[in-house]
């Protein structure tokens, strides 16, 4: 069920505990081999669960960690509330203390980085996000300095390492999928990746000789930041698509 995109590992086993999955007309068990021809059934009551679930975009200050409480940082969704709700949002929904239950980062943006984090009740999201065959793209400004030059760093900064940066580089003896990197202006690239290695951009920017002065994530797919103000929040729209 996971796997047609139809919800999450921990959705399909709570449906099938609550009776609301058939498999060829039978009422599905946990563990059950599946032939790939089968013909599986969901429960309305599902689809209705389904619905009910919420994708919140986050603008992460610095200084919040994306998921769970380090070294006495908060995490982000204790950002979640009705008063940093954003009141340009387009959405009608509102906000009830449900929709924090199972509430989850759908991918990583550390404690020093700011930008766009995807928050979410919905299995589907998570794994279109941050699943091992996720190709989402996610788009960062991120202002550098190398080694003494903090000014005009694009010119002083070798073409041959800017190509290193685009693809060539691995972390962890892995190499990197292919990156779009550019100069935005002379003292900041914009980095499209494919990927999300922990502190990925840092640890990329170190190879080359550069550091990271800021880092800001303003696109995930489809999904842009926009105007949404630092620590405040979002609904994902009806009609949005990452």
């Amino acid at each position: 069920m996971a796997e047609l995109g139809l919800c999450s590992r921990r959705e399909a086993d709570e449906w099938i505990e609550r009776g609301w999955v058939r498999v060829d007309g039978e009422p599905a068990r946990m563990g059950m081999q599946v032939a790939p021809d089968a013909r599986i059934d969901v429960d309305r009551r599902a689809q209705g669960q389904q619905q009910q679930q919420v994708t919140i975009l986050l603008h992460k200050p610095i200084g919040f960690v994306s998921g769970q409480a380090e070294d006495g940082y908060q995490p982000a969704v204790t950002l979640v509330s009705p008063r940093s709700h954003w009141n340009g949002d387009a959405s009608r929904m509102r906000f009830s203390p449900a929709q924090l239950r199972g509430l989850a980062p759908a991918g990583r943006l550390d404690i020093d980085s700011t930008g766009l984090l995807v928050l979410t009740q919905d299995g589907r999201i998570a794994r279109q996000l941050i699943g091992e065959d996720s190709g989402i793209e996610k788009e960062y400004l991120v202002r550098v300095q190398y080694g003494n030059v903090a000014g005009n760093v694009q010119t002083a900064f070798p073409p041959a390492q800017l190509a290193r940066l685009r693809h060539g580089l691995a972390l962890d003896d892995r190499p990197l999928k292919p990156a779009q990197v550019d100069w935005q202006n002379p003292e900041q690239l914009r980095f499209v990746l494919t990927e999300g290695k922990k502190r990925q951009i840092r640890r990329m920017c170190e190879l080359v000789g550069l550091k990271v002065v800021g880092l800001k994530r303003i696109r995930i797919g489809r999904v842009v930041l926009g105007q949404l103000p630092a620590g405040q929040w979002r609904y994902l729209g009806a009609q949005e698509r990452f």
